[in-house]
């Protein structure tokens, strides 16, 4: 299409997409092996385990072959069960739109909401399971895109684990931009992707499970099988004696392949700080501008999006 052709590149400012890194986009355009191929296969678990790597994970993460929205419409779709309670934790749109998939799984849905430029209280949270101890699975955002506010999930996490609940963590967002990690948070179901802060196109979602969350969800009858939003499915799917659910989205494979080696070869501890400082020098070129930042403080002011407030007028 012309149109597409004569397309500039420019740096998009609204809350969500990136620029995809140089080197992704060439990886995106490698040689096509599929899923028949004995190599890819070897290709695919090399993938899992850069993952696995990145997330801290003990155990495989989950490649779902779709944006992230998917991931976290599946975690609800194959946690929740109508016999579940659950807490969902809102401090913006993404954390409010968790909220009605939760309830497509469950009727008794409870929620703690605040402004959208606030961050959760985790003493609220405590409050509330101790109000509440039939509730079995807490959900939260950890970065609320539009807002740029970020939510104690480690906290959060703890209260939970003690509890009992099960910890769903929208974490699309925040990973590889900021120290945050599955099982830091104790997170049952953690759900990321390569789109944001990895500098990849949207195309998959990585998901973190904890053992008692494969349980959960295998013995959830309700849970997706044979469907686009199964997570059940592509459990083994990294080893090369199982066969994939169906066609795995090849050149997004690519593409995160070499954007989980810039990450790693970067160095984590060094994309995080790069991120906090192009955030300071953000705020300071705002601040200078006369105009505020959307969040009420820069405690809970993520370092991966930063939100300007409109000025009146």
């Amino acid at each position: 299409m012309r149109y597409l052709e004569h397309a500039e590149p420019v740096i998009t400012l609204t809350a969500g997409p990136v620029n995809a890194y140089p080197d992704v986009l060439r990886g995106l355009g490698r040689t096509m092996l599929y899923d028949y191929d004995p190599a890819f296969r070897l290709f695919y678990e090399a993938v899992v385990d850069k993952a696995q790597k990145a997330m801290r994970l003990s155990n495989k993460p989950v490649i779902l072959h779709g944006e992230p929205v998917l991931g976290l419409e599946a975690a609800a779709a194959s946690l929740i069960t109508p016999n579940d309670v659950v807490l969902n934790l809102v401090s913006g749109v993404y954390g409010k739109g968790f909220g009605y998939w939760a309830k497509r799984y469950s009727p008794r849905l409870l929620e703690i909401e605040v402004p959208y430029n606030e961050a959760i209280d985790p003493e609220t949270v405590a409050a509330t399971l101790k109000a509440h101890p039939e509730i079995t699975i807490v959900s939260v955002c950890h970065h609320d895109t539009p807002s740029g506010t970020i939510n104690p999930i480690d906290a959060i996490g703890a209260l939970v684990s003690a509890h009992g609940a099960y910890l769903i963590v929208d974490a699309v967002s925040s990973f590889g931009g900021m120290k945050t990690h599955p099982e830091d948070c104790k997170a049952d179901i953690y759900v990321t992707g390569p789109n944001k802060c990895l500098g990849a196109p949207p195309g998959l979602t990585m998901i973190g499970v904890s053992e008692r969350a494969w349980a959960k969800m295998k013995a959830n009858p309700l849970a997706p099988r044979a469907s686009m939003l199964s997570i059940v499915d592509w459990e083994h799917a990294w080893s090369k004696d199982k066969p994939f659910p169906f066609t795995p989205s090849v050149a997004e494979m690519n593409g995160l392949d070499v954007a989980l080696d810039l990450y790693l070869n970067e160095g984590p501890a060094a994309v995080w700080a790069r991120h906090a400082l192009t955030a300071r020098a953000m705020r300071a070129g705002v601040a200078a501008m006369g105009l505020s930042i959307w969040a009420a403080s820069d405690i809970i002011a993520s370092p991966t999006t930063t939100a300007v407030r409109t000025p009146e007028g």
